[in-house]
């Protein structure tokens, strides 16, 4: 169980990874990664222009399973350490927000989702 537990860990971790990078390749930067609050956590934070998204990344075998796998209690954690997040960096509170998913599947290039759920759930 909990050699499970951290196969899926280091999983997580490497799409994340992959993730990142890609984002960067089109142009967007890194604000913060695993931002954790007592509420909830996001994966990836990124600004590119005027945006600051809030990005969570999943490891599927396909684009809708990856969609499919924010639960709207997941989505209701992410908006609320957005909400953390944005209370402490003025410029995202400004600026245009929203909630992004990044699908990590094996020999695919990630794919991003923009606007891919509701901060409320």
């Amino acid at each position: 169980m909990a050699n499970d537990r951290k196969k899926s860990e280091a999983a997580g971790r490497s799409a994340e990874l992959i993730a990142l990078w890609a984002l960067r390749l089109k142009g967007w930067r890194l604000l913060a990664r695993r931002y954790k609050t007592h509420v909830g956590e996001v994966d990836l934070i990124m600004r590119r222009g005027e945006v600051t998204a809030f990005i969570e990344v999943k490891a599927r075998k396909n684009l809708d399973r990856a969609v499919e796998s924010v639960t709207p209690r997941q989505a209701r954690r992410i908006a609320a350490a957005a909400r953390q997040f944005m209370a402490e960096d003025r410029r995202a509170a400004l600026q245009a927000c929203r909630f992004d998913i990044v699908a990590v599947s094996p020999y695919h290039w990630p794919q991003h989702i923009e606007n891919a759920f509701e901060g409320d759930g």
